[in-house]
């Protein structure tokens, strides 16, 4: 009498991988315990054993809106248009803070949790993304200080502001889509993690953090809107100061087409040598 064979699990790491951006929506949701979990313990693990604790969050931008006053404002002496000059920096910092920490965070994440991804499987983008729910926390409560000036220099957001989630939405996705480019490049060349902090530092002072984009020359405009965090900081701008801050709907719709490729590369290469990771690791 033949022996039936046990039926076989096949655990296929690139579910969906035709297409990719659905399937990492789909993996989110599908693992979004784990996901929650994840990004709570990034949470916590942030601020354990700290002084300050989550006041740390509402520090750093304060104190790198003073430098970016005094290198801009007083010693370049650049103009600020109708808006004040902490409002002009703050209202950009915290979008390019949010992108930067989570371009930083990702970039070492998966190698962080190399005990994880060796062991047992699940979807590794999952490990990225909760690093980039754990800058957007600290985002949110940079906007206690933006807030407060707010109602100090008396500027009032008008009926822009229903665009604020967009533009943090946008954030968010581009953050995402350098984040899985890091992250799967770390894994394969450690040196990876030793330069993303350089390409942070110079990436704050070419993007229109501690300036004005209307300061760029016109012929040079196109070029330097190739950077998608320039349609971005203006939104936040425009948005957060009643339209007292000018937004170019051309340097916004050039963003979201960077962030969009920049997204859809990154999930399409990460989901390429998802299945090798634990194997490199």
């Amino acid at each position: 009498m033949p022996v039936s064979q046990p039926p076989e699990l096949v655990i296929d790491a690139r579910n969906g991988s035709t297409r990719y951006l659905s399937g990492l929506w789909r993996d989110l949701w599908q693992y979004r315990e784990l996901f929650y979990f994840l990004a709570w313990r990034d949470v916590l693990v942030r601020y354990k054993q700290t002084v300050i604790g989550i006041a740390w969050a509402l520090l750093k931008p304060v104190l790198t809106m003073a430098v970016l006053i005094v290198v801009f404002s007083r010693l370049a002496n650049l103009p600020s248009g109708e808006l004040p000059y902490p409002i002009l920096v703050l209202a950009a910092l915290l979008p390019w803070q949010f992108f930067s920490s989570a371009m930083t965070e990702c970039s070492s994440s998966l190698v962080d949790d190399a005990h994880l991804v060796s062991k047992i499987y699940f979807p590794r983008m999952i490990i990225p993304a909760s690093s980039v729910i754990v800058s957007l926390m600290d985002w949110a409560i940079s906007g206690v200080i933006l807030l407060a000036l707010l109602c100090w220099y008396g500027v009032l957001p008008g009926w822009q502001i229903i665009f604020l989630p967009l533009f943090a939405l946008l954030t968010f996705a581009l953050s995402l889509g350098v984040g899985l480019w890091l992250a799967a490049l770390t894994v394969k060349y450690r040196d990876v993690r030793q330069v993303v902090p350089f390409i942070a530092q110079l990436g704050l002072y070419v993007s229109p953090v501690g300036f004005s984009s209307n300061v760029v020359p016109e012929q040079w405009r196109l070029l330097y809107s190739l950077n998608p965090m320039v349609g971005i900081i203006d939104g936040f701008r425009w948005a957060i100061s009643g339209g007292l801050s000018p937004l170019r709907v051309s340097d916004l719709a050039l963003a979201t087409v960077v962030l969009s490729v920049t997204l859809w590369s990154g999930a399409r290469y990460f989901r390429r040598i998802e299945r090798r990771f634990a194997d490199i690791i």
